[in-house]
């Protein structure tokens, strides 16, 4: 708490003498300033080994009074302690407010034992009953009152940046500890011992509960703000993680939350494409949740736009799973019609897939094609002529759909 404006000869020689003063009643002061922060709050004691504080208090006061009468030149150790003591709060997580009021009261605390002295060495000196104090003396603590209280504002303002600078470090290297637990559930196909019970204390999620995983694919965000931070009061909780091609969400359902109100919600807020994860038990699956939610994703076509649940497209995922069969698949059942010429090609599987959109109904997918009934009836015998498969056949119905799927999301 240094006054570093210049002096004169007279006045740092009152200072020095005042300032030699506190530090004989230093002990004394520093009881004075314990017990009244322990009054102040119980968080004093609860949080910091008593002798250990004695210690630093003594130690941040004897350093404060000596820069009473400091020259100008003097490095600040004030300072220099009051950000070593900033950072050491922080990192025993005592409040800051707590830490803010110390430095406060101490600096009040020394300023009145500052006056006392004046006072009681002027009373004793002079004449019996004159407790005026020494006019001069007390001049010069006056005309250093605004430095003295500068130098506690300057002190409380150092510890207190040190603190958050020292508490957002903290926190940042608790959020890539927590972080990287997540995606070791996220990743690892055998979760270690302890690693789901770890990720759940941190997280502060049920280590055993019914989560699901959603990916989404970053393609299609157009600079929007991501949709997912403003999903609130839902029922669910979603804790997100950036990766360089996609965006992946762990959703926790709680007991009653429905994958379709997932994908309700999911849809409402983000153009896709996505997939979504069947309902795994615990933190421990959401390695297994997020492979299925990678393959939910891979049944969307490349121009897809929705967000897809697993369980609604599992013919399809069974065929982007096993990518060499399902190019022989393509091969074997529309190896024909591969050959045609591009736009003929298109037709005839537009019209397949507009029949099978309209569940074999000829009138509805003429309707979505704008043509006969008797038009889609006819492209659909040349499809079968080309295929040597009848539409009609359950068996070779399920070999040109699925061979429909794999064509589509191969991009051709």
């Amino acid at each position: 708490m240094s006054g570093r404006r210049a002096r004169t000869g007279h006045d740092w020689a009152v200072l020095t003498e005042a300032g030699t003063a506190l530090l004989e009643r230093l002990p004394e002061l520093v009881d004075q300033h314990v017990r009244e922060l322990h009054t102040h709050s119980p968080l004093y004691a609860q949080v910091l080994s008593q002798d250990q504080h004695w210690q630093e208090i003594e130690q941040a006061m004897r350093i404060g009074i000596e820069a009473i009468s400091a020259p100008k030149s003097q490095p600040r150790r004030d300072l220099e302690y009051a950000e070593w003591t900033g950072r050491r709060r922080a990192q025993q997580g005592f409040p800051l407010e707590l830490l803010v009021h110390s430095y406060r009261q101490a600096g009040y605390l020394i300023w009145d034992a500052l006056l006392e002295g004046a006072a009681g060495a002027a009373g004793s000196a002079g004449t019996e009953g004159s407790r005026g104090g020494d006019p001069e003396k007390l001049a010069v603590l006056m005309r250093a009152a605004t430095t003295v209280f500068a130098a506690v504002d300057a002190e409380t303002a150092m510890a207190s940046e040190a603190y958050r600078a020292t508490e957002a470090e903290l926190r940042h290297r608790t959020d890539e500890r927590l972080q990287a637990l997540l995606d070791a559930l996220l990743e690892g196909k055998e979760s270690p011992p302890g690693l789901a019970a770890r990720a759940a204390a941190g997280l502060d999620l049920p280590e055993q509960g019914r989560y699901a995983v959603v990916v989404l694919r970053l393609e299609r965000r157009d600079g929007r703000e991501p949709f997912h931070r403003r999903i609130q009061g839902t029922g669910m909780r979603f804790i997100w993680r950036m990766r360089t091609d996609c965006e992946v969400g762990v959703v926790s359902l709680g007991e009653e939350t429905t994958l379709a109100a997932l994908s309700e919600l999911l849809a409402g807020r983000c153009p896709g494409p996505g997939g979504i994860s069947p309902v795994v038990n615990g933190l421990a699956g959401l390695g297994k949740a997020r492979r299925l939610a990678d393959l939910a994703l891979r049944t969307c076509a490349p121009d897809a736009t929705g967000i897809v649940r697993l369980d609604e497209r599992m013919p399809t995922a069974l065929v982007v799973s096993q990518p060499e069969l399902a190019g022989q698949l393509v091969a074997d059942v529309f190896g024909a019609v591969l050959e045609l010429d591009p736009a003929d090609r298109v037709v005839l599987l537009e019209t397949l897939d507009a029949w099978l959109a309209c569940e074999g109904s000829a009138g509805r997918a003429a309707g979505r094609l704008y043509c006969h009934r008797n038009t889609v009836f006819n492209r659909l015998r040349r499809l079968e002529q080309l295929t040597s498969r009848s539409l009609s056949r359950p068996r070779d119905l399920i070999e040109m759909t699925l061979a429909l799927d794999a064509f589509r999301l191969s991009g051709a």
